[in-house]
């Protein structure tokens, strides 16, 4: 037998047992992404074949699930936006001096979201971030379900006025989820919100998050300003 493709089992069950453990008290939530496969291999000091081999032991307990290297994210002006955080965080923690404006809060319907997720009333969020130069860069409306902790959230408004932090205040913590990008023509409404002409081409964005459980977390559509926003996929291993 060849010992020097043996992977070394002690190696890879203290690694198993240590992000077992992180995840069993919560230290990695549901959601959280784990590191990669090379810093777990620099962190643990053991190579990439056992980190390998420890997460799929994980998998086999069900405390992580693994798919593919396929992933995109948001840049504005060339930086990387961390959306899970949401945005006014993302762009205020990458050195952005945007301002985020309120609309409105409202009670909504959405007849395709209740057929895909059995919510029969929505929350809907609206807000409008302007750069240091009071220019609009984006739009975006936001659907969250109106249920438990959120259902007032129209008369309470949002927690410390982030959606994010208000998401999990109220123990919604998206795992999961899709994003579909295209091209929309600005109507009189989003032509005046956006301070651009009726007509005009703008980056439409729609983001769906879910948790662990596949349920709603969170329905965002935005309109970005395409000059600034861009939009990067990557697959493969990597």
């Amino acid at each position: 037998m060849n010992r020097s493709a043996q992977v070394p089992f002690g190696k890879r069950d203290r690694l198993v047992d240590d992000l077992a453990r992180q995840i069993r008290t919560g230290r990695l939530a549901h959601g959280d992404q784990l590191p990669g496969e090379h810093e777990l291999a620099v962190r643990y000091q053991v190579s990439r074949g056992t980190v390998r081999s420890a997460l799929a032991e994980l998998q086999r307990r069900e405390l992580v699930a693994t798919r593919s290297g396929v992933g995109s994210f948001v840049t504005l002006d060339g930086v990387r936006l961390d959306q899970s955080v949401g945005w006014a965080t993302a762009m205020a923690r990458s050195g952005f001096d945007i301002r985020t404006e309120l609309l409105g809060i409202e009670r909504t319907t959405d007849p395709e979201l209740t057929d895909r997720f059995g919510v029969a009333e929505f929350v809907a969020v609206r807000r409008l971030r302007r750069d240091r130069a009071d220019v609009p860069v984006s739009y975006e409306v936001a659907l969250v379900p109106a249920t438990g902790e959120l259902a007032d959230l129209p008369e309470r408004g949002l927690v410390r006025d982030s959606l994010t932090a208000t998401l999990a205040a109220a123990d919604l913590h998206p795992a999961g989820g899709e994003q579909w990008i295209g091209t929309e023509a600005l109507t009189a409404e989003t032509a005046a919100l956006l301070e651009r002409r009726e007509g005009e081409l703008c980056l439409h964005a729609t983001r769906t998050s879910t948790d662990t459980r596949g349920g709603l977390v969170e329905h965002v559509v935005s309109l970005l300003d395409p000059a600034r926003f861009r939009f990067h996929l990557t697959f493969g291993e990597r």
